[in-house]
């Protein structure tokens, strides 16, 4: 198919002529039959080009050109008309039309148009996405870093970019997921063609579903009209569902099918489309832990982590603290248009030694709000939030020679578990890997001192 293209005009069999010729010539046609019905097929169908009679009743041509325009941005419009002159030419013009074709016309005159006009909003996609692609490279301050733990995931991702195969990456919030599954989709085959992102804790089970696999028309009440899918969307590109782990469990064995078949059914639908894509997800949460308590599916899992990719929390990355740190006071100091130049010894020692639970994420925060307070060329401890000024860090065991401070062992391994789950972010495989148990020994010490 060359594109979709939504035609609009009050006359019915002059929608369904037009239909008629422009699928013979490998365009997909939907109509509508007044402005109201173009602005439905607008929010669901996603045409490629916007064909539309001039004069209608209720809303013009004009009128619907504008709306398009104000909220269709990257959709061009194309006007249709028997009343051809040079004012209305100059209306449509005006109202942001990307051309206009007086009738009569022959057939193969609209198909050119439309062909140019699909062309022009392929070149806007591409150079927003490029701009797009700019402004993640220059927000990528969460992979920069010299420590080990950095040093092997730059390594592992140059490797796993190349690979076809689904990815899972893992990792507190705030380290940087989308970051990295961004730029594997940047690095790999795939970077000419859609990166999609969805997060799946962000909305409600049915838009979900309707969000991923696309619905026909009617297939519930408010299916005006057809959706395409995520899944279609980013066909030949990366699709990336965040916070995979709270997928809600219907909704999952439809997933685990298309990895395994790679087709798609849109909802109400009765054809499957192929789909070529990568499926990169990405989870704070402890998978294995969920399939435990039932609330993962073991074979998804397995089809969704081929390559894992694990994201250290910022306070296992040593001194990257202090460079990221200094990535942000450059920016910051450089937008507020002050002469910030970094932090002095006690900020810098206090920043090292905080805990970050945030991660990247609460770094930036606390040194955009730090440049914005800040009177002296150097961030000062003051300038630092509470939370980091007043921040004591915690020691498992007691280093004082009283006797009366000292505690006994049971307390030690109590104190200990908590400060290695803490410190992975509530990862039990992490914990349990560290702390030299299994699992289900890992489970019965939780419950015997009441770790949460």
């Amino acid at each position: 198919m060359k594109g979709r293209v939504l035609v609009v005009d009050d006359d019915k069999s002059m929608i369904e002529l037009l239909g008629e010729r422009l699928r013979k010539r490998q365009f997909e046609v939907i109509t509508a039959q007044n402005a109201a019905e173009a602005r439905v097929a607008l929010d669901g169908a996603a045409p490629d080009v916007v064909v539309t009679d001039l004069n209608m009743p209720g809303q013009s041509g004009i009128q619907l050109c504008e709306w398009v325009v104000t909220n269709r941005g990257d959709t061009p419009v194309i006007v249709i008309t028997a009343f051809g002159s040079l004012d209305t030419a100059i209306a449509a013009i005006r109202a942001g039309a990307y051309d206009f074709i007086t009738k009569p016309f022959e057939i193969d005159v609209l198909a050119i148009a439309l062909e140019r006009a699909i062309r022009h909003r392929e070149l806007r996609h591409e150079v927003k996405r490029l701009r797009s692609l700019l402004d993640a490279t220059r927000g990528m301050s969460e992979l920069l870093g010299e420590s080990p733990v950095m040093q092997e995931l730059k390594e592992l991702m140059a490797r796993v970019a190349e690979s076809q195969a689904s990815v899972l990456i893992t990792g507190e919030s705030g380290t940087g997921k989308e970051v990295v599954a961004r730029l594997l989709h940047q690095k790999g085959q795939r970077a000419d063609h859609p990166f999609l992102a969805l997060n799946c804790a962000a909305m409600p089970e049915h838009l979900i579903e309707s969000e991923l696999f696309g619905h026909v028309r009617g297939a519930f009440t408010d299916a005006k009209t057809e959706k395409v899918g995520l899944f279609v969307q980013a066909n030949r590109g990366t699709l990336f569902l965040d916070e995979i782990g709270d997928m809600p469990l219907s909704l999952q064995p439809k997933l685990l099918r298309v990895l395994e078949e790679r087709k798609v059914r849109p909802v109400g639908g009765s054809k499957e489309v192929p789909v070529d894509l990568r499926l990169v997800a990405a989870t704070h949460r402890d998978l294995e832990d969920a399939i435990v308590q039932g609330q993962f599916r073991e074979d998804l899992y397995f089809r969704l982590n081929v390559i894992q990719i694990a994201l250290p929390p910022l306070r296992a990355r040593g001194n990257d603290v202090l460079l990221i740190a200094q990535s942000f006071i450059d920016t910051f100091a450089k937008q507020a248009g002050k002469a910030v130049l970094g932090l002095t010894p006690e900020a810098a020692e206090r920043l090292s030694s905080y805990a970050w639970p945030g991660n990247v994420r609460e770094l930036r925060n606390a040194i955009e709000r730090a440049v914005a307070l800040t009177r002296h060329e150097n961030i000062t401890v003051d300038d630092l939030p509470e939370r980091i000024r007043a921040y004591k860090v915690s020691h498992v065991l007691v280093a004082s020679q009283d006797p009366e401070e000292l505690v006994n062992l049971a307390e030690v391994e109590k104190r200990y578990i908590a400060r290695v789950l803490g410190a992975v972010g509530g990862n039990k495989s992490s914990a349990s890997k560290i702390l030299g148990i299994d699992r289900t020994t890992l489970y019965k010490k939780l419950q015997q001192y009441k770790i949460s």
